[in-house]
């Protein structure tokens, strides 16, 4: 009987090629930041990030990281805090809503960033007046832009667990609902909430046209400032972001497994 999937050549020639896409630009970009003054290849533009004489042409990027780090742990937050437990009652208690819930949380996708700013613009003044002009505020834009990615990452995990069994036996045993969610439903949904997480670090890590058109100081409009004066420097802290996002998707992946072998 012949086999539907593709051949081993088939895949290796497949692999190599996307492999190829992400690695090539990676490694161009990383033997950019490697040009020295003098011509040769080195590590001079690294070790200029800590140098306190040379590093304050970046500043401005220091605090822009700082900045995005603090929304992306208020975004993460507002998915885990806010989206989460909606989705679960959303699940177990207003089935017929979920359509329509599902719906207007992945509208925002849909949605240009700058015309979500142009809409955004009006509340984000009201904010200004009663929590101030803060950069943590963006974490409020930012949960909206994050819904569609968070919630089918969320959904997955609820799809393949039996959120109902599962909370009535925990009901007919005595639990409340807060211990039913954090001590029951939320370990069963722990490889869709750290997908989600990511994903939300990744976007706020990434996310430039909402905090430019809200003149907010972030990572990527920082990179942007420096960027005019030393164009090594965004490139370098570029590569480090990426390797950030990468060690926190193997650190998902290591700890879903974990998951999976407690299960079993």
């Amino acid at each position: 009987m012949n086999r539907l999937g593709p051949s081993v050549v088939t895949r290796w020639v497949i692999g190599i090629v996307v492999g190829a896409f992400f690695a090539i630009p990676l490694v161009s970009t990383f033997l950019y930041t490697l040009r020295q003054t003098d011509g040769a290849l080195g590590f001079e533009r690294w070790a200029a990030l800590f140098d306190p004489a040379k590093s304050a042409a970046i500043k401005p990027i220091w605090m822009g990281l700082g900045n995005s780090l603090i929304l992306a742990v208020v975004t993460v937050a507002i998915v885990l805090l806010l989206l989460a437990p909606t989705m679960i009652l959303v699940n177990l208690r207003f089935a017929k809503l979920k359509p329509l819930f599902e719906f207007a949380v992945l509208l925002p996708i849909s949605i240009p960033a700058i015309v979500l700013v142009v809409g955004l613009a009006p509340i984000y003044l009201q904010i200004g007046r009663a929590l101030g002009t803060g950069t943590w505020t963006l974490a409020f834009a930012y949960g909206i832009t994050v819904l569609p990615f968070a919630y089918r990452s969320i959904q997955a995990s609820i799809d393949a667990a039996d959120l109902r069994t599962l909370a009535e036996a925990a009901r007919s045993l005595g639990a409340s609902w807060p211990t039913v969610v954090l001590k029951v439903l939320a370990p069963n949904l722990r490889q869709g909430l750290l997908a989600a997480s990511l994903i939300s670090i990744a976007v706020v890590l990434g996310e430039f046209t909402i905090a430019s058109l809200l003149n907010r100081q972030v990572f990527q409009t920082a990179m942007v400032v420096v960027q005019k004066q030393d164009p090594y420097a965004p490139a370098i802290f570029t590569l480090l972001a990426l390797l950030f996002v990468f060690l926190l998707l193997l650190l998902i992946g290591r700890v879903a497994r974990g998951t999976g072998k407690a299960r079993s």
